[in-house]
């Protein structure tokens, strides 16, 4: 049955099928970014190396997935939104290969933070990793909020991109609206990371860290909720782009509200994601539960399909062009031919086993908690 709707899907479906599975890999991210929120609270919840190196190893089963995540979400809408990548990748290059460079420091300290003979010395590489919890995290939120802000570019009928700020990218960040997504996931991913250290260390004759780590949770997560309402309420009012019935760009007002009403599974996303996010957090500051990361973390992923969905969705132009408003992308006008996405689908069936074995393997790195007889061992970071 599944063989005879990829052969007989129109191509619309096939580029909603594929704006959704991109939708989920890049939820999946932000659930990931657990790894840069807890790398980001080694100032305030470390008191000594041995915290910090509990920390650190911890963090270290888990942080290729981050990345391996983001390369991911990017080749997929590479290969299903081509005419999205080249505009943004080829235009705003310069918020990318900052958010580029630093994954690559962070790579880096993970593997010599604790090097012998390291001349830079511990503190340097975990002020590495700090920027990349903060920088990068930031400078991504900032990237998904131009998703319903727009940027600065305008195509030519050959698809030729012209960029027209200098600052190629940056200029997202000065966005209040951009910054307002950008600082929500920072901080929801540091209450994430809380959260996952609770779940993953042994804090036997180490009960100090454990209390610490919850109240870095909850207090993340407080910090967390002004810039998540201030998107809530700039984005319900907030004009839209949509695809008229000639199939020209035009302005809608209230787009991103009528999305949620008119598309109701995006607007149950995003009420459940919240609802998830929130039970999470009250597990882990209110009882000793110390599960409290797989509610926020599926309430997290929630949360990104709507606002991926309502981005994309219901004819909606998921990349406005604030030069050219005919130049703005579409799931339609923006991605591969008929063919490709059906080649693409039936690779795609692949996915359940890929999605097993890393279940398999994340199952078997977390059979044991870290503690400190971890420590010290060949693969300590």
């Amino acid at each position: 049955m599944i063989a005879l709707w990829i052969q007989n899907a129109s191509h619309a479906q096939l580029q909603e099928l594929w704006w959704l599975l991109c939708s989920v890999v890049g939820s999946l991210f932000l659930f990931l970014t657990f790894v840069q929120g807890g790398q980001t609270l080694l100032w305030q919840v470390a008191e000594t190396d041995t915290d910090k190196d509990l920390i650190i190893n911890s963090l270290g089963r888990k942080w290729e997935l981050t990345f391996t995540t983001l390369v991911l979400f990017g080749g997929a809408l590479f290969a299903a939104f081509p005419k999205f990548y080249a505009t943004s990748f080829g235009g705003a290059y310069w918020v990318w290969i900052l958010i580029l460079f630093t994954f690559i420091i962070q790579a880096v300290s993970y593997e010599y933070r604790k090097k012998p003979g390291n001349i830079l010395g511990a503190r340097v590489y975990e002020g590495f990793l700090l920027v990349n919890g903060v920088v990068g995290i930031l400078l991504i939120g900032a990237a998904v909020g131009t998703f319903f802000t727009g940027s600065n570019f305008v195509l030519s009928q050959y698809n030729l991109v012209t960029w027209t700020s200098s600052l190629r990218g940056l200029e997202a960040a000065f966005s209040l609206f951009n910054l307002s997504v950008g600082l929500f996931l920072v901080f929801n991913a540091r209450a994430l990371g809380a959260m996952y250290l609770l779940n993953n260390i042994d804090f036997t004759d180490n009960d100090g860290l454990e209390e610490r780590l919850r109240a870095a949770a909850y207090k993340n997560f407080l910090y967390s909720l002004p810039f998540l309402g201030w998107f809530v309420l700039q984005i319900i009012p907030m004009d839209g782009y949509a695809i008229g019935q000639n199939g020209e760009i035009v302005r809608v007002t209230f787009k991103y509200f009528l999305n949620l009403i008119e598309v109701p599974a995006l607007f149950i996303s995003l009420v459940f994601g919240l609802l998830l996010v929130v039970t999470g957090v009250m597990l882990t500051a209110k009882t000793s539960a110390r599960c409290g990361i797989w509610s926020s973390g599926l309430g997290t992923v929630l949360l990104g399909l709507a606002i991926f969905g309502m981005a994309g969705f219901n004819n909606t132009a998921f990349y406005p062009s604030k030069v050219d408003l005919q130049s703005s992308l579409t799931i339609y006008n923006a991605s591969s031919s008929l063919y490709t996405l059906q080649v693409m689908t039936w690779v795609a069936l692949l996915i359940p086993v890929v999605l097993a074995y890393v279940i398999y393997v994340w199952k078997s790195m977390d059979s044991k908690k870290m503690s400190l007889v971890d420590l010290g061992g060949r693969g300590s970071y």
